[in-house]
């Protein structure tokens, strides 16, 4: 494994050796993790894998309302109710 491929290192690689870490983590789109004494101590990513990572979150946290909601609110709509709703709030959207 070459140096740069290694996703686990000392802190002090991140002064010393910043070019590699930030190559690895465009490169793969994966974090380095960083240790110091031993223990982990922060996580490095591209701007990319953490707006990734971000829009993921958000997501999911809007996938759980919605099962949350779907509980409480016993409504269904069909595929064909729910392209049209959102047809409808598009061209209200753009004023169409």
């Amino acid at each position: 494994m070459t140096m740069h491929q290694e996703k686990i290192r000392p802190v002090s690689d991140l002064r010393n050796n910043f070019a590699d870490i930030s190559k690895t983590v465009h490169d793969t789109g994966e974090p380095v993790f960083l240790t110091k004494n031993g223990f982990g101590d922060m996580v490095v990513l591209s701007m990319e894998a953490y707006e990734n990572l971000q829009f993921d979150s958000q997501v999911y946290s809007h996938l759980l309302e919605a099962e949350r909601q779907a509980k409480v609110d016993k409504r269904r709509f069909s595929t064909k109710d729910t392209l049209k709703m959102l047809k409808d709030a598009i061209a209200g959207a753009s004023g169409v």
